[in-house]
């Protein structure tokens, strides 16, 4: 049963990764977002934890 689920897991991270990682139309893919995007994101994560440290002091 363990040898079943490793292969399961393996399986789906391998088709998990090579969608990501798949070229669209226009040559680029879903991990070129995310690393394009990702500063933005941390950007809006700091902000909002600013936010909550100053609701959470009051």
């Amino acid at each position: 049963m363990g040898l079943l689920k490793t292969a399961l897991i393996g399986a789906a991270l391998y088709g998990t990764i090579k969608y990501i990682n798949k070229k669209d139309i226009n040559g680029r893919s879903i991990a070129d977002d995310i690393k394009e995007k990702a500063p933005e994101w941390l950007e809006k994560a700091k902000e909002y934890t600013q936010e909550m440290k100053l609701k959470n002091s009051l």
